[in-house]
């Protein structure tokens, strides 16, 4: 239906909207700078690769790209996208997920970056994870696309470790080798990396079942075929 589809892309632009005003404030204090919990103020370039290094942030662009998109074509489809859209989703929900369970109780944001902590941590993994119950689209959730998106979180965490192991720097406190040594470390990443699995297989299992969509192909789906069919 058209008032579906106005619906849908209402609640997606304004998702996007959220998710790029946090991303902007987020940006603009990181190049700023602030002191560290050392007192130390890092060099610029060094802020702002350690800002791009956080699950959050990546988390956030990539639910941006979707949400934006979905904006636009609330329809859209294509194997590429249907990958970055498995993994916004499952990171935003992790991210959402992780924050609220472990790392809360240590942030303490004001000013600008509590708007920004707002918008990343607790309306944007809820809104999209909304969205994608009552909006879809559906089926976009296939075998092929599952084992795709495992490669952006096995890639974070194999340079997560790199990148402290070079720098000594870490940015999540469950990440920290140089406190909790390599194999606490790693036994936290398995156990989000599960958590990633658990979600992964209740969205697949949601996506055949939820009204609204088509059998989820196996083979690539060409955008332009799927967009001369618009979707409700």
């Amino acid at each position: 239906m058209n008032g579906t589809r106005i619906y849908a892309r209402l609640w997606h632009g304004v998702l996007a909207v959220i998710v790029l005003a946090s991303l902007v404030i987020q940006i603009s204090l990181t190049v700023r700078g602030q002191p560290g919990a050392d007192g130390v103020v890092q060099p610029a370039v060094t802020r702002v690769v350690r800002l791009f290094s956080y699950f959050t942030i990546q988390s956030n662009i990539l639910l941006l790209i979707v949400s934006a998109t979905l904006a636009l074509n609330p329809g859209r489809d294509g194997r590429l996208w249907r990958v970055i859209r498995l993994d916004a989703v499952l990171g935003i929900i992790i991210t959402g997920l992780v924050y609220a369970t472990v790392l809360a109780g240590a942030s303490n944001p004001s000013g600008a970056g509590w708007w920004s902590n707002l918008g990343f941590h607790y309306i944007a993994p809820w809104w999209a994870l909304a969205g994608w119950l009552l909006f879809g689209p559906r089926s976009r959730t296939d075998k092929r696309t599952l084992w795709w998106a495992v490669l952006w979180p096995v890639a974070w965490i194999g340079y997560t470790f790199a990148h402290g192991a070079a720098t000594d720097w870490y940015p999540y406190p469950f990440t920290d080798v140089t406190d909790l040594g390599y194999g606490a470390a790693v036994l936290n990443m398995t156990f989000v990396v599960v958590i990633a699995v658990l979600f992964a297989a209740m969205l697949w299992g949601l996506d055949r079942r939820l009204p609204g969509g088509r059998p989820a192909a196996s083979s690539p789906v060409p955008v332009t075929d799927v967009e001369r069919q618009p979707q409700s």
